[in-house]
């Protein structure tokens, strides 16, 4: 059955389930209906550019440092050096069920040296395009089980990311030994990958 978390929440992942060493970590949201007839729907809804929202991965060592380019996987980058986490391509639209963007992440194959993945969500081009997360409804992030298809856990962010530009979703992180899985929920505004990255440097 999967355990729904809220916002600040902390789950084990590996502990109890021994056999678990494959995971995908599936993230979703869907762009606001807008819209409506006549004169007020042409003004205010309708038309428009999609949002394009982009889904990446950020390694941090034991300091929440990132060390090397090459631990940010996203669009442009789509696989760790090693081999353990791929990113498996872009979603520009956002529309359609299910996840809309998708990282498989091999635990057992993860670098020693890194200690933790931060999933993070931005709007691609959002300062030109003035959109936020106060257009996107339904973003989750949710975590499943490769070797059997079976969702683990799922974590809806529900708060109100109205002029937030980048959302802090997510965090897998080793503990004691094991790896864990925290539910963030953070909205920033930063306007592109590379100033989330700065945060870590």
């Amino acid at each position: 059955m999967t355990i729904s978390l809220q916002k600040g929440q902390k789950i084990d992942l590996t502990k109890g389930n021994a056999g678990l060493s494959k995971i995908l970590v599936g993230l979703g949201w869907d762009p606001v209906k807008r819209g409506g007839s006549g004169l007020l729907g042409g003004l205010f809804g309708g038309g428009g550019q999609n949002i394009d929202c982009d889904a990446s991965v950020i390694m941090l060592n034991e300091q929440n440092k990132i060390t090397a380019k090459e631990n940010i996987i996203y669009f442009g980058n789509l696989q760790s050096k090693d081999g353990s986490i791929r990113h498996t391509g872009d979603n520009l639209t956002g529309d359609g069920e299910g996840d809309d963007e998708q990282i498989i992440i091999e635990l057992s194959r993860i670098p020693a040296q890194i200690h933790k993945l931060v999933f993070v969500v931005n709007i691609y081009d959002c300062r030109n395009r003035k959109q936020d997360f106060g257009m996107i409804q339904n973003a989750f992030i949710r975590v499943a089980d490769m070797a059997n298809s079976k969702e683990l856990l799922r974590f809806n962010l529900t708060d109100n990311y109205a002029g937030r530009t980048t959302l802090i979703v997510g965090e897998v992180y080793r503990h004691n030994g094991e790896w864990k899985f925290g539910a963030v929920g953070e909205g920033t505004n930063d306007g592109s990958l590379g100033e989330v990255v700065q945060r870590y440097q």
